[in-house]
């Protein structure tokens, strides 16, 4: 029987290498850090890409600290061939590792699959590309855009008249980390049972392709071509969005009969004995009408009121909330998906939190989004390295702590005043 502690998640006791940068990637390790896994992020010393984009914190920048809790960081500088004899022995103790470097990069920095699997035989290791690992795109640089571009996802969103529409938020690189973190545990199991790891490649591409299985796989299996309906349903009626006497919004939707039996009731309307919308089928040909006396009738109430009267009639329906709204919503709190932790610098930071509840291995958002080589020290020790040996390192710039970035950024800043 297996004695392992599990009372820091299911995965305690494993190690995650994150060598990956923006958001699919690292986002993906994060949820293994989330399940209780070591994650050790390692930066160069210019660092993942997202700690120099958006709005800051201190000298922290919200993209990073958004993605990036349940880590250690180590600043280790791969570039430098003596820094490979670093890696490998971290390598050496690590289960997963994750990346999303293109080649030749990947392979100069010694991070392709063959050659981290000299350090460690059994290891899982994960790539993260735009198109695919080989193919006609193979090699190209991408991003979630591009991916939506690419899948047909931009044709999909936005009104009927109107241009194409990215999604508001990066939905393909946060899919696609939803698949590296389930890849690996897939492979773990594999490994439990084979003893062998294996390499794994995982693209934006193929996430936003699974992701559209009702929309190009209806296409394909009967012939009938996706449409842009906006806020719309393809095949039921009414579903929307409805103004409020507030200046907001709610959505309602209908997917059945019985829903819009209680939209009216709840409404006080008999809409459902009006032939024009007695039916799915007048609905729909009817749609523009039913939407204008819906309108009508849900700008006669506060948003509040309104979603608490349609809530009461068990009607499907949602505030269209703000960002302030969001963030005070009493089940995302009592879900516990904004969880404070502890940073060093920046004191308390509210990040999104765990998005699986573990009933007998409860998991907890336990490391804050780490600062660049916070940990170096705490991770080259546990490989045996002596003080004097790592002052050594961080003197050849092959590693850094934060001490040493805080030194080269006050230097770069003194050089651009000067």
């Amino acid at each position: 029987m297996n004695t392992a502690d599990l009372s820091k998640g299911p995965l305690a006791g494993l190690r995650v290498l994150d060598l990956s940068t923006m958001l699919a990637g690292p986002y993906g390790a994060t949820l293994l850090g989330d399940m209780g896994a070591d994650v050790i992020k390692i930066e160069s010393h210019y660092g993942d890409e997202s700690r120099h984009l958006g709005p800051k914190r201190g000298e922290e920048r919200g993209p990073y600290l958004s993605l990036n809790r349940s880590k250690r960081d180590l600043v280790l500088d791969l570039q430098r061939e003596e820094a490979q004899e670093i890696f490998a022995r971290l390598a050496a103790t690590a289960d997963i590792l994750v990346t999303n470097i293109r080649e030749p990069a990947l392979s100069k920095l010694g991070l392709d699959y063959e050659q981290v699997k000299k350090h460690r035989s059994g290891i899982i290791w994960i790539r993260v590309t735009a198109f695919g690992a080989d193919g006609p795109y193979a090699g190209r640089p991408g991003i979630d855009f591009l991916a939506q571009g690419y899948t047909g996802v931009l044709t999909l969103n936005g009104d009927p008249d109107g241009a194409p529409v990215r999604t508001g938020f990066p939905a393909v690189d946060v899919m696609t980390s939803l698949l590296v973190s389930n890849a690996a545990l897939a492979a773990l199991r594999a490994r439990d049972l084979t003893g062998e790891g294996q390499r794994i490649e995982v693209s934006l591409l193929d996430a936003l392709m699974h992701a559209q299985a009702s929309s190009i796989g209806t296409w394909l299996t009967t012939g009938d071509r996706p449409k842009r309906t906006g806020n719309r349903s393809l095949y039921f009626a009414p579903s929307g969005v409805y103004p409020t006497k507030d200046g907001k919004h709610v959505v309602i939707t209908t997917p059945g009969e019985k829903f819009f039996a209680k939209v009216c009731r709840a409404l006080e309307s008999d809409w459902d004995t009006d032939p024009r919308f007695h039916d799915i089928h007048a609905r729909l040909a009817n749609e523009d009408e039913l939407d204008r006396v819906m309108a009508e009738r849900t700008r006669q109430f506060d948003r509040a009121e309104l979603v608490d009267k349609l809530v009461a009639a068990d009607v499907l329906t949602a505030p269209i909330n703000e960002v302030e709204d969001v963030v005070k919503d009493p089940q995302i709190l009592h879900n516990r998906m904004i969880v404070p932790v502890e940073h060093p610098v920046l004191g308390r930071l509210d990040v999104t939190g765990i998005p699986i509840r573990f009933y007998g291995t409860p998991c907890e958002v336990t490391r804050h989004p780490p600062m660049q080589g916070e940990h170096t020290r705490e991770i080259l020790g546990e490989l045996g390295y002596a003080k004097g040996d790592v002052d050594a390192l961080i003197g050849e710039g092959l590693v850094a702590d934060v001490a040493d970035m805080t030194r080269r950024r006050d230097e770069r800043r003194a050089r651009k005043q000067g």
